[in-house]
């Protein structure tokens, strides 16, 4: 019974494959297309050249790939069991006695992998989002003379929290910065001062301020200082203006550090909490996602390929409506951040559930 299964093992994972695989890539062009669309006069404006352009979207797929993960596994899902079924396939695999649940196995190894690989591209798409910003320029066509009472997040773990900036005059009032460590041999610190000044020969010159270097727990090391030279502070006052880096332009971990600095400031958090968590969240649903779609595909018979398109639509509606109203929720405060995040994944996974375990095997 296992070696005749293999072969058809092959054949529904094909069958799954090149339907998810049309999905993840079909979508995103479209939305590459609405944009273009939406924005090319801005992008002539800027006098992007048509190989920044044509690299830009190229760098935007991770994340729209990301995305649309989820929709892509259920698509999938419902249009390779819907051939199965209205092709009597699934019937003579039960036939010869292989179970329903066993026919999908392979459609499940399929989401795993989507999961793994919305994962991966989630970790991706931070570096993807930043390299298509600075293609199309955006910095530039938004940075002002003056900032207030923001926080900027650097390399190495490193975050900066400004209270004024004023590029004219090169001078910084009112910062904070401050290192995630590692222990002892890299500790922890927060540097504050009054005030600074950029010299573009010799970099930033801290004035009137204190350090706490903290190795562990147990221990707060503090030094005062007239002046000091930030070595790593080497951010220009013109780069300082950039907009405040967005969710999708940090990984997880460079995300949770920023928002442990942004929580230290006082700052309200939720909403990066939630963005943090669906970084995880999307990807997990594209398993939860299968518990949903393959009992509705095995109905798709009865209207053939348009049944399964409005099937898949509406569920993928469906699921981004969540996601928005994810965020409100969690970015309220209604719910935990953390919790709000998986809200979708919940409540697929509960109705999936009980309609999978109502499928006749």
């Amino acid at each position: 019974m296992r070696v005749r299964a293999r072969p058809l093992d092959r054949y529904v994972f094909g069958e799954f494959w090149k339907i998810f695989v049309t999905t993840a890539l079909g979508f995103p062009l479209l939305l590459i297309v609405f944009d273009l669309t939406d924005n090319i006069d801005t992008y002539l404006n800027r006098e992007l050249t048509q190989r920044d352009l044509l690299l830009s979207y190229v760098y935007w797929l991770p994340d729209s790939v990301f995305l649309i993960l989820p929709a892509a596994v259920l698509f999938a899902t419902v249009f390779s069991i819907g051939g199965l079924t209205r092709h009597s396939e699934i019937t003579a695999a039960k036939a010869s006695g292989i179970s329903f649940y066993r026919v999908i196995a392979p459609i499940f190894a399929g989401a795993i992998l989507a999961t793994f690989a919305g994962l991966t591209l989630g970790e991706l798409a931070p570096f993807a989002n930043r390299k298509r910003q600075e293609l199309l320029r955006a910095d530039q066509f938004a940075r002002g003379n003056e900032r207030f009472n923001f926080a900027y997040s650097a390399e190495h773990g490193r975050v900066y929290k400004i209270g004024a900036l004023r590029v004219s005059e090169r001078t910084v009032h009112g910062i904070d910065i401050e290192r995630k460590g590692a222990g002892p041999e890299y500790p922890s610190y927060i540097l504050s001062a009054t005030s600074g000044m950029y010299d573009p020969a010799r970099g930033w010159l801290l004035k009137d301020g204190v350090m706490h270097v903290i190795p562990d727990t147990t221990q707060n090391i503090v030094f005062r200082f007239d002046s000091a030279r930030a070595r790593h502070f080497d951010q220009r006052p013109i780069e300082l203006t950039a907009s405040p880096k967005a969710p999708e332009e940090m990984r997880f971990m460079e995300l949770g550090r920023f928002i442990g600095a942004m929580e230290r400031s006082g700052a309200d958090v939720n909403e990066l909490r939630v963005e943090r968590m669906l970084k995880i969240a999307v990807p997990v649903t594209s398993i939860v996602i299968l518990l949903f779609g393959a009992p509705l595909a095995t109905s798709t018979q009865r209207g053939g390929a348009a049944y399964g398109i409005g099937i898949s639509l509406a569920t993928t509606m469906i699921f981004l409506v969540l996601i928005q109203l994810t965020k409100a929720i969690g970015s309220k405060g209604v719910l935990p951040p953390d919790l709000a995040a998986w809200i979708p994944s919940i409540l697929f996974g509960v109705v999936g559930t009980y309609l999978f375990l109502r499928v006749r095997t």
